[in-house]
């Protein structure tokens, strides 16, 4: 993305907003891009360094929001903050839930399938010196042996899964919190 592309997105995304803000806001991405160029880097990795402009503007507006919130605590300036947070969450809402909601389901029926494979081979060791087929008693048994080593691989694994997803959740609040802070701590 050029430099005039993310500009133009930018201001768009800021459409609404007091013309001062606007034009403060994007001269500073507009120094941000000159100052990149000065270090021999294109538009196109300053603008990928600097991030979605939309998503900038949904964070920016939210910012000004608050920051008007704390400068001026009346009913307008009140509604306008609970609107740009809850315009930044909602979008990040509906993209973010069903993927959740997806992964969460997989990590689910992971455990269970774990659980069941430790019980399985569990019932496959302990039934061992009762089976009489092909193979005997120490095939079954080390079979029994084989589904517990594979299932309790198998939740190991998901334990990772699981952490990741949970410290990759606890990365997405972080960067609503840095917007978030300033309003929680007056």
């Amino acid at each position: 993305m050029t430099r005039q592309e993310f500009l133009t997105r930018l201001r768009n995304g800021l459409a609404g907003m007091p013309a001062t803000a606007i034009t403060d806001i994007v001269s500073d991405y507009e120094t941000h891009f000159a100052d990149g160029q000065a270090a021999g880097r294109s538009e196109e990795e300053v603008a990928a360094a600097l991030g979605d402009p939309t998503r900038l503007a949904r964070e920016l507006r939210a910012e000004q929001g608050l920051k008007a919130w704390r400068e001026t605590r009346n009913p307008s300036t009140a509604v306008t903050a609970v609107f740009a947070v809850l315009g930044l969450g909602a979008l990040d809402f509906l993209f973010l839930f069903p993927i959740l909601i997806g992964v969460a389901s997989a990590l689910l029926a992971l455990y269970i399938s774990d659980i069941v494979g430790i019980i399985c081979g569990g019932a496959m060791l302990v039934g061992g010196p009762f089976y009489d087929g092909p193979g005997g008693i120490a095939a079954l048994m080390l079979a029994g042996l084989g589904v517990i080593a594979i299932s309790v691989s198998l939740g190991a694994l998901t334990i990772l899964a699981t952490i990741w997803l949970v410290n990759g959740l606890v990365w997405y609040g972080r960067l609503h919190f840095r917007l978030l802070k300033p309003a929680i701590e007056s």
